[in-house]
């Protein structure tokens, strides 16, 4: 039995530490892969350790105050460490993010009390808008503020040289033959290369990169091509971060999104392990890696954090579909742009004798702003946020009455062989396009589905 003078006192002392497990049910060829579960750092993530490591050294120099101020520009989960440990220790924090950053990261980032600045994510450096420029910008204006710099800060690598690597290096018995990183910041690969140059300089350390990201020409002593864009989150550059030490990098794999979200939700399905978009892009490039072997190895890899920030995007099959990730058969008709298909049980409805206060209910619940009313099988009406608002703006007590008291019957319907330029004659009037098939609807068409169909018709 624990002893209660033994339990910790604060959440920071639980950082690192973490468990290493094997991949049992994917192929890994002729080599074990491992991976290090990073997401079971208290703030959920690898992150977690720079971020303490940062800021300690900030309070050992004396330019980070009692009650002073943090600023750091994150695209990943830089911001959660920091965000925890600014907690722990009564620090004030402001956190420059760009637009792409999934929403359950930026709700988990207010709910512990960091200021958000969201900016642009697509826009390089030098622009005044990208995302390290403006938190410099913000930093340097502000009296006293600490402008942590995880890109240029020696205590990023050197929390992974001292903590994560040697971890990784007594838990694999002292017996690793390859590790497989990514690089944001360079914290994670810089650190853990330093490590194994010296205690294990057989070692390779391979680099995992988003396609996109200049990394992997670097790495492989090319010239860097044009930077892309990509939608995992966390990994990938534009630049080669100040930090970076890339002289033990034997090997890089560029992974598509596609590759990386597909390996998160197939690591989820047979491992059961819930991991992030980077996650994803690691276990890609380890798998490839390991079944070009030609002898049994011993891999480790990171699951740099969980993936309970991601449930809205890649582990939501519908936000998959939009992106074009999942294909579904294809009709060749308007089928194909009806993102939520009823037949698929997928459309958010309401029935004509359901109450207004359901119908609002349902909107909130499904974030939508239109409901189609059936009656049965059969399309009947559509009632809207303004079809609400009008019917109990006077009277409350309306929320109670039924869904066709206030519905629209004015539906505009299209069959599946309708041409698309009809739907364009729909949405000039107002209206969403609601299609069916001998009376059953279908699913409705909104201007967002028929813009992403014809951006997939383009990719």
């Amino acid at each position: 039995m624990q002893n209660i003078s033994e339990i910790p006192k604060s959440l920071l002392s639980l950082i690192g530490n973490t468990p290493l497990v094997e991949v049992t049910h994917l192929d890994t060829g002729p080599c074990r892969l491992f991976l290090k579960l990073e997401s079971a750092n208290p703030g959920g993530s690898i992150k977690d350790r720079p971020a303490l490591s940062m800021i300690e050294a900030f309070e050992r120099s004396g330019q980070l105050q009692p009650g002073g101020t943090l600023v750091e520009a994150t695209a990943g989960n830089t911001g959660l460490g920091l965000a925890l440990v600014a907690a722990a220790k009564g620090y004030r924090l402001i956190l420059v993010i760009p637009d792409k950053m999934s929403r359950e990261k930026v709700f988990h980032l207010k709910a512990m009390g960091a200021e958000v600045v969201m900016t642009r994510s697509d826009v390089g450096k030098g622009h005044p808008d990208y995302y390290q420029d403006r938190a410099a910008k913000i930093a340097a204006e502000l009296p006293g503020a600490v402008f942590v710099n995880q890109f240029a800060n020696p205590a990023n690598p050197r929390a992974h040289e001292t903590g994560t690597a040697p971890e990784i290096w007594e838990q694999m018995g002292r017996d690793v033959d390859a590790v497989v990183c990514g690089v944001g910041s360079a914290g994670t690969l810089t650190g853990i290369s330093r490590f194994f140059a010296k205690a294990s300089p057989q070692t390779e350390i391979i680099l995992a990169d988003p396609a996109g990201s200049i990394l992997v020409d670097v790495v492989e002593g090319r010239p860097p091509g044009q930077p892309g864009s990509w939608l995992v989150e966390g990994i990938g550059e534009d630049f080669i971060p100040e930090i970076a030490d890339f002289s033990r990098v034997s090997r890089g794999f560029a992974i598509t999104d596609a590759q990386s979200f597909a390996a998160a939700r197939e690591l989820l399905k047979k491992e059961g392990i819930l991991a992030g978009s980077s996650s994803g892009t690691l276990l890609a490039a380890a798998l490839r890696y390991c079944r070009e072997q030609s002898a049994a190895k011993r891999v480790v890899s990171l699951v740099p954090d969980s993936g309970n920030k991601y449930l809205s995007k890649m582990f939501n099959d519908f936000w998959m579909t939009d992106q074009g990730f999942i294909e579904r058969p294809r009709q060749g008709d308007l089928r194909d742009l009806i993102s939520r298909r009823h037949d698929e049980g997928a459309a958010i409805t309401i029935g004509r004798d359901d109450t207004l206060n359901t119908a609002y209910a349902r909107m909130k619940l499904y974030d939508v702003s239109q409901l189609p009313v059936l009656d049965g099988l059969k399309v009947v009406g559509i009632i809207d946020e303004s079809d609400l608002l009008l019917a109990v703006f006077a009277d409350r007590r309306h929320f109670a009455n039924p869904v066709d008291s206030a519905m629209s019957h004015g539906i505009q319907t299209l069959s599946p062989n309708a041409p698309l330029s009809e739907l364009l004659s729909v949405f000039d009037q107002g209206h969403v396009a609601v299609v069916v098939e001998d009376d059953r609807f279908l699913g409705l068409i909104t201007r967002i589905d028929l813009i992403n169909h014809l951006r997939r018709k383009v990719d």
